[in-house]
């Protein structure tokens, strides 16, 4: 199995950008598919953005596309998510979840029951 430890959350000021790291130990990290989602107060968890592994395809939420970049350095065993142009409303704890198996395609990935390691989170305040 793999733990999965979030940093780099904080307060920022609107149109500000942050890099959340998520780093992984354990299994082989290359060997997960690997994925951001978000949760915001009083609502759901939502996906934010997926990278597979060998070919570093990614998934993305259509509404984030364009401001949140995803990205994986497998011989760090670290996660990156790169946020630009923050809004209030990306308000929210930030998760980064593993999964040893997910089929191709952005319905698959989107989904948070297909993985099966997440770690604690970590807030993320856009303030206007």
């Amino acid at each position: 199995q793999v733990q999965l430890v979030e940093s780099g959350g904080g307060l920022v000021q609107l149109g500000g950008s942050l890099r959340l790291s998520c780093a992984a130990s354990g299994r082989t990290f290359s060997l997960y598919a690997m994925a951001w989602f978000r949760q915001a107060p009083g609502k759901e968890r939502e996906f934010v953005t997926a990278i597979s592994t060998n070919d570093g395809l990614t998934y993305n939420e259509d509404s984030l596309k364009g401001r949140f970049t995803i990205s994986r350095d497998d011989a760090k065993n670290t996660l990156y998510l790169q946020m630009n142009g923050l809004q209030p409303e990306d308000t929210a704890v930030y998760y980064c979840a593993a999964s040893t198996f997910i089929p191709t395609g952005n319905f698959y990935f989107a989904a948070a029951y297909n993985y099966e390691y997440w770690g604690q989170g970590t807030q993320v305040t856009v303030s206007s």
